[in-house]
């Protein structure tokens, strides 16, 4: 029996993790890949206040280390369902089942996909969706990144020191990406935009991915980018699986849930990027982490 399962091990999980330790609550972290969530892929992280840059893997480094030294226990699993009976949840993941008085979701997203024929065999072999773990096999190729927000942009700008030639494929106008990080990819002599375009094919050859087909969806014009390596940043979907049932999403799957990280569910709380919220940044991830805790622990109280 825990007094508080976290699923998640991103920032809004470990900072979590940290809070609820220090409180000397019975707690127990799960998490079904690295420990990180979404930062571990990020090249460059500026905007996190008190460091003026580190890379994402190092910050999450950092932060599982400060959660580790504390004691704090770590379960590995892909949690599959969580439900609440007679007062008490049950966590069941695809390793173990945890009893638990509170549960705080901060489960992160996952990456969306276009749905393409050929995308799922390209996996992790043509196609990938981290820069940072993937962009070396790359190097000295020709190369495509699908999208035009921050994560596209700023990847594209790391690729673009390791690849030949880089091209970019944006479905809107204009990149929606940060000036800075925009200003900064616009230097780069090896990168080519396409703007108003999206993928409408992969090129497979030999058994390999030999280009994409692009599609200018203002003027219908088909074009063939020959490529070795493609990179996805087209959004995210949350990572809520495990909730079915619970009505506690809304119609896109996040978690709704107020200011005190509360869902409609007693004993039940939401952090980082896994909930409705306007900003999704690793400085908002740990705030919701630390006062979902600090409420979780009021909720605690009122059981004694």
């Amino acid at each position: 029996m825990y007094d508080l399962v976290i699923i998640g091990a991103g920032p809004a999980g470990l900072t979590a993790a940290i809070y609820a330790q220090r409180a000397n609550l019975k707690t127990i972290m799960i998490e079904k890949s690295a420990p990180g969530g979404q930062i571990v892929n990020t090249g460059e992280i500026e905007n996190y206040t008190g460091f003026t840059k580190l890379s994402g893997g190092d910050l999450a480094l950092n932060m599982f280390n400060h959660a580790m030294a504390l004691g704090v226990e770590y379960g590995y699993g892909d949690v599959r369902s969580v439900v609440k009976d007679k007062g008490l949840f049950t966590i069941t993941s695809d390793q173990e089942t945890y009893t638990a008085k509170a549960v705080i979701v901060a489960s992160g997203m996952i990456q969306r996909k276009l749905g393409l024929e050929n995308e799922e065999r390209l996996s992790s072999n043509g196609i990938s969706w981290c820069a940072i773990c993937d962009g070396p096999i790359y190097k000295g190729e020709d190369v495509v990144v699908i999208g035009g927000g921050n994560s596209a942009v700023e990847e594209s700008s790391y690729l673009a020191t390791l690849v030949n030639h880089l091209t970019i494929v944006q479905n809107l106008p204009q990149f929606t990406a940060d000036k800075k990080a925009i200003a900064h990819l616009n230097k780069l002599s090896n990168v080519t935009p396409y703007f108003n375009s999206v993928v409408t094919q992969f090129i497979v050859e030999n058994e390999k991915l030999a280009g994409v087909e692009i599609t200018n969806t203002v003027t219908q014009e088909k074009k063939v980018i020959p490529c070795k390596g493609v990179f996805e940043y087209i959004g995210w979907n949350p990572n809520t699986y495990m909730l079915k049932g619970l009505n506690i999403t809304n119609a896109w799957g996040y978690i709704e849930a107020n200011e005190k990280m509360e869902t409609a569910i007693p004993g039940l709380f939401a952090a980082g990027d896994v909930r409705v919220k306007q900003i999704r940044q690793v400085v908002t991830a740990t705030s919701d982490g630390a006062i979902a805790v600090q409420n979780a622990l009021k909720y605690l109280e009122s059981l004694e």
